[in-house]
């Protein structure tokens, strides 16, 4: 296979550099398409002054089969880089996004949710003849059907306040020292996507050290949050203003690796017992292991199991007696004293697979 290289931009037409990529390559995707908005004549404010939408030639298509058929190439191309195991979110506008699932659909993706992009913010409606238009749709698919995509659950709950994420995220446009904008002020690109919206793409579907393209890269958003997040990008973008930008951009980012960038509140624990944890010594027969606010006390057994007055069981069953629960898990529930430190029994599981991996 030939050799990927990582953290680029590359530029020239997505489709005929999306055919350079190596099949089975990428671990996910993010696409932000040309919407085809199919506006017409002038855009003006309710006072009359004009109003910068999206005209750009990029986005002008001459027909809905001229479009279908370039969704169709570029969209096969990235269903053929991806890992099997792998996803692609697409994100679009009610102009493109039921064009774009039923193509994905027809490519084999298989669709895992729609996210509704909420906008508190978003432009309004200047000639009062509609809704206001406050929401984008993204896509998020894998391979094919049965894939084993990732999907960081715990982390996005904890970002959640500790409630299950919804399909509804509400994230205001960019405005502000976000927005990029030239020399005179005006905004660089018409469809620049906030930060905080590819931070919950990125963080909840992949790993430290994944590889996310994006063919439609722009000022680069997508490579900036990769990089804040121990990521790798490629990027596809044609436009030399925007790979300019770009560049500069994601040159000023720092990674900052956290709990939730190493993913590690999502990865399963070490196959360490208890009783393995004794024989290795990091835990010794007749030790007290103490609930976390030391309100409760249980004596230790050279088997694993933990004793509290005549009652024993394993740390789980005890915990969950504890906690008038039927089950609990004893790992998070129980602490004890290590090296003089008060630290849960769980974080010796990691101490002791590190040591393991060492040898």
């Amino acid at each position: 296979m030939p050799i990927l290289e990582k953290d680029i931009i590359i530029k020239g037409d997505c489709i005929e550099v999306l055919k350079t990529i190596p099949s089975e390559s990428i671990d996910l995707i993010f696409a932000d398409p040309p919407y085809n908005m199919q506006t017409e004549g002038e855009l003006l404010r309710t006072d009359g002054t004009h109003f910068n939408g999206v005209d750009d030639v990029w986005d002008k298509f001459s027909s809905l089969q001229e479009y279908d058929n370039f969704c169709k190439s570029w969209l096969g191309e990235c269903k053929r880089i991806l890992k099997k195991d792998g996803a692609i979110w697409v994100i679009g506008s009610f102009q493109n996004i039921f064009r774009l699932g039923y193509i994905m659909q027809d490519l084999g993706l298989w669709i895992l949710n729609d996210i509704i992009w909420s906008k508190p913010n978003a432009v309004p409606n200047f000639a009062g003849t509609r809704f206001q238009n406050s929401h984008e749709t993204l896509i998020w698919c894998s391979k094919n059907k049965g894939a084993k995509y990732c999907f960081n659950y715990k982390t996005m709950k904890a970002l959640n306040g500790n409630k299950q994420m919804k399909s509804v995220w509400n994230i205001g446009i960019c405005i502000g020292n976000e927005r990029l904008k030239d020399e005179v002020g005006k905004k660089i690109h018409s469809t620049q996507k906030p930060e905080q919206l590819l931070y919950n793409v990125i963080i909840s579907s992949t790993k430290k050290d994944d590889i996310i393209l994006d063919p439609f890269f722009g000022t680069g958003t997508t490579g900036a949050i990769a990089k804040r997040l121990g990521r790798h990008y490629i990027g596809i973008e044609k436009e030399e203003k925007y790979i300019n930008v770009a560049k500069q951009r994601i040159e000023d980012i720092k990674t900052i690796l956290d709990i939730y960038s190493e993913n590690k509140l999502d990865v399963k624990p070490p196959k360490i017992s208890l009783k393995e944890l004794i024989s290795l010594q990091y835990l010794r027969k007749g030790q007290l292991l103490y609930s976390k606010d030391r309100t409760k006390t249980v004596v230790l057994n050279d088997n694993g199991y933990v004793t509290f007055e005549d009652y024993t069981d394993s740390i789980h069953k005890v915990s969950a007696r504890f906690l008038n629960r039927i089950n609990n898990n004893g790992w998070d529930y129980f602490y004890c004293e290590y090296n003089g430190e008060f630290v849960s029994i769980d974080s010796l599981r990691y101490l002791a697979d590190e040591r393991r991996n060492e040898q």
